[in-house]
């Protein structure tokens, strides 16, 4: 009951401090309002933009490893030169086969094929632009392929490197915008495939040419074959593998991807590697590192604003103590301990506070009422914690040393005091 009445006066004396000198008060939590303001909506639209950017690069994965040629990032100290990476021999199917029969680490294996900026038609209907996928069987278990209506390919048909086709959505609304695409026929670089499934509408996404399955297209990985040469003339196949959950940071599967690797490809032990082997979370770190260093940087920014604010509110309770130094003594010589005195001034101090960094949280809210096209700005609960929770420790700082001082006055001092 005492921490509630203390609360409760607290709230009193903050709201009777907000009447007296409506505009100082103002003024003063302006630099908490602006400073909460700077640092939650920095970390809101950095969390935003990142939450895009992971949604716009699904088509990597999660617990995907990727062998190929090239390695996505160059720090591993090795030093070699670029012409080395590419006199690297491709991917084969035979590799991808070896891998599929012996790796006991992997959820799935699946060799891939694209090729960009494709021409479809059917009938007098056309589209351009289309990224086109051969994949083998295995594929929709190491990536996720969306099929609203329709199926999958099926093992006959991937074996007898069949001439069907899975669409993306946009792709069926341009060249079926009057039927429905099943059992369609699309032509492609002169063959002809009839659909057999179609994805589910992703959007766009955040940035424009990010590979979005809306005009994606997949056909098994021997149909591709029969339009695309492949090799170290040709396009240049990937093998996807699919580690599992256990396996912390695929440490295991990388291993034995190697050891494979080397072994299929005939390499002593004093060579190096002539493959690279990609995870998806090179790519997932490098983004959490960058918005980072961004969000980090945003909030020294917004720490400035705040410090202002709290000398601010510093001010108003020095101000509150002075003002109120013969109420206090009244409330000493009737028997009001110290420690009550503290509250009284370290709540109301908080109180103002969390009156700017709210203020400061509301205006961040109304940010993400604004359109920005494909990003979509969402004010986390945790955000919102964290600028009350700062609002909170400011308000402790700026208010300890006026409470201090009004704790330890001397009542019969006090009193006197005009």
């Amino acid at each position: 009951m005492v921490y509630l009445r203390l609360i409760y006066e607290s709230f009193v004396f903050a709201m009777q401090a907000l009447k007296s000198n409506l505009l100082r008060t103002i003024l003063s939590l302006l630099g908490v309002t602006v400073g909460i303001f700077a640092i939650i909506s920095v970390f809101t639209i950095v969390d935003s933009l990142e939450r895009s950017i992971r949604q716009s690069m699904s088509f990597v994965g999660e617990r995907i490893m990727y062998v190929e040629r090239y390695p996505w990032i160059f720090s591993d100290g090795s030093n070699i030169p670029w012409w080395k990476f590419a006199q690297r021999p491709p991917a084969t199917v035979r590799e991808y086969k070896y891998l599929y029969e012996n790796l006991e680490n992997a959820e799935g294996v699946a060799i891939v094929a694209r090729r960009g900026g494709n021409t479809f038609k059917h009938q007098n209907n056309s589209m351009s632009g289309i990224m086109l996928q051969g994949v083998s069987m295995d594929f929709n278990k190491v990536a996720e392929v969306p099929i609203e209506e329709g199926r999958y390919f099926t093992q006959q048909e991937v074996d007898g490197s069949r001439n069907v086709i899975i669409i993306g959505a946009e792709v069926a609304e341009n060249l079926f915008p009057h039927s429905n695409p099943l059992g369609g026929d699309i032509r492609i670089r002169g063959q002809k495939f009839t659909v057999i499934g179609i994805m589910e509408k992703q959007g766009a996404g955040l940035f424009e040419g990010m590979p979005t399955n809306d005009k994606n297209a997949y056909v098994p990985y021997g149909a591709f074959g029969k339009m695309f040469a492949s090799g170290p003339r040709g396009i240049q196949p990937v093998l996807m593998i699919k580690g599992k959950a256990e396996d912390a940071g695929l440490q295991n599967l990388e291993y034995e991807v190697k050891g494979k690797m080397r072994t299929i490809r005939g390499l002593k032990p004093y060579e190096e590697d002539n493959f690279a082997v990609n995870r998806s979370e090179m790519m997932a770190d490098a983004i959490s590192d960058m918005f980072g260093i961004i969000g980090f940087a945003g909030a020294i920014i917004g720490g400035f604003s705040i410090l202002i604010g709290g000398f601010g509110i510093a001010n108003i309770m020095f101000v509150s103590v002075k003002e109120r130094t013969n109420i206090i003594g009244i409330q000493k010589s009737l028997g009001a301990k110290n420690f009550f005195i503290l509250f009284q001034f370290l709540f109301e101090s908080v109180f103002l506070s969390l009156i700017g960094g709210g203020v400061g949280i509301l205006l961040v809210s109304l940010i993400t009422f604004i359109p920005m096209g494909s990003l979509e700005i969402i004010l986390t609960p945790g955000n919102i914690l964290l600028g009350l929770g700062v609002s909170v420790v400011i308000g402790v700082l700026s208010g300890i040393i006026p409470a201090v001082i009004a704790a330890h006055l001397d009542p019969v001092i006090a009193i006197r005091s005009k």
